[in-house]
């Protein structure tokens, strides 16, 4: 059979029903988009969960506090609300590690913020002059927190522009020399950042800096820290960086065992890599519901095919007596469900690039159509076509001329 005359054939019979058809190739349809929506969504998570963890700075390396020990039977204060790190360890951190860039001291807390008439609950962060470049923070006026203003513990502030907005009004001008009061004592601001957008771990407009001794002095009223950034002069040297602090530290709080530390050291390719592997779980979840979907249009393809087969018994056994071969028969169904089944991939591929499209305009996720999920979901559905189409092809094959020509 020629392949002009097979086109021909399955021409006639998938518009013989236009209804079932469409039907058939709905199924298709919601399976192809449903897959390649799901995995764009959850590609585009993942995109922006690791740009946000690049946007909190290059060559990180995070120290938080541990949980507390305590002796015989007692709670342990939770990780990163123990109070073991201080002005102190940061400083031989900079000075007694190798292969170190910059050094923040960081003290963080939520806050009653007030200007004239207005307030807001936001972070307040105690941080040095080396915050803006382990950070990647600019300064869009006035300027930033300086090392004389952190030793003097001075009240001054530098503000996030979504803070500033709620403080003084959307993109307010002038605010440079105004005062806010945070916790009820008075700070003086000396700068707004430039925008960097929010993020799944802070909003880093949405935010107060101060110097970390003025947090220490007035607002936590002690001398620890919530956090050591450490900025490391390299990628390449980020694990050694981090081993040599663990060890600095672990000299340094007298602990021998390492499984006992008080404190927690992380680089930036550990978070990477922990929220890489959530969001591809993610995305591999949301691919296997939309590939549920794609099963069930493949088991429509079967049924349709089998009903097919069932009412053209008899132009089977015509065309056998005639001479048509099994092969020819065979091929002739397996064209018609595969060409149902790329008749919905390619309104499922564009119907799925539509439904990203909307799911990006909303501003919910930034969704990512790969070539590789396009291709994926087409795959899946002509092999879909020709598994679910074989057996009806098969079964009219296997009819008996002289018993369909009887069949009523």
């Amino acid at each position: 059979m020629m392949f002009s005359d097979i086109t021909h054939e399955t021409y006639a019979a998938l518009s013989a029903n236009k209804v079932r058809s469409g039907l058939t190739i709905l199924g298709i349809v919601i399976g192809i988009s449903s897959v390649i929506a799901m995995v764009s969504i959850g590609t585009g998570a993942s995109n922006t969960i690791s740009s946000s963890i690049a946007s909190l700075g290059s060559n990180l390396i995070q120290i938080t506090p541990g949980a507390q020990r305590t002796q015989g039977f007692g709670v342990s204060t939770g990780r990163g609300g123990a109070k073991t790190l201080t002005n102190e360890d940061a400083n031989a951190i900079a000075t007694q590690v190798a292969d170190v860039e910059a050094v923040d001291s960081q003290v963080t807390g939520r806050y009653q913020v007030t200007a004239k008439g207005t307030n807001t609950n936001t972070t307040v962060t105690g941080v040095t002059s080396n915050y803006p470049q382990i950070r990647n923070i600019q300064v869009e006026e006035g300027s930033f927190i300086s090392d004389t203003q952190n030793n003097s513990a001075s009240k001054v502030a530098v503000l996030g522009p979504t803070t500033r907005d709620d403080l003084f009004g959307e993109g307010a001008e002038g605010v440079i020399g105004k005062a806010i009061r945070i916790n009820g004592m008075e700070f003086k601001i000396i700068g707004i950042t430039v925008s960097k957008g929010g993020t799944g771990f802070q909003n880093q407009d949405d935010i107060v800096f101060i110097p970390a001794r003025s947090a220490q002095r007035y607002l936590s009223g002690d001398e620890y820290l919530t956090t050591i950034a450490v900025q490391a002069s390299s990628p390449d040297v980020m694990t050694q960086v981090q081993v040599d602090i663990t060890n600095l530290l672990l000299e340094r709080h007298k602990i021998s065992d390492a499984t006992l530390a008080d404190f927690s050291v992380l680089n930036q390719n550990d978070i990477l890599s922990t929220a890489s592997s959530v969001t591809s779980t993610l995305t591999y979840l949301l691919a296997a519901i939309g590939g549920i979907s794609l099963l069930v249009g493949g088991i429509g393809i079967m049924n349709m095919m089998l009903t097919t087969v069932t009412e053209r018994t008899k132009e089977i056994g015509l065309r056998k007596a005639i001479g048509a071969k099994k092969s020819d028969i065979s091929t002739q169904f397996l064209a018609e469900a595969v060409a149902l089944t790329i008749i919905g991939g390619i309104i499922g591929i564009a119907l799925g690039w539509v439904i990203s499209f909307v799911v990006n305009l909303t501003g919910v996720v930034q969704t990512s159509v790969s070539l590789s999920s396009v291709l994926l979901a087409f795959g899946v559905a002509a092999v879909i076509g020709i598994v679910f189409g074989y057996y009806p092809a098969r079964r009219a094959a296997a009819l008996n001329p002289i018993e369909a020509l009887r069949y009523e």
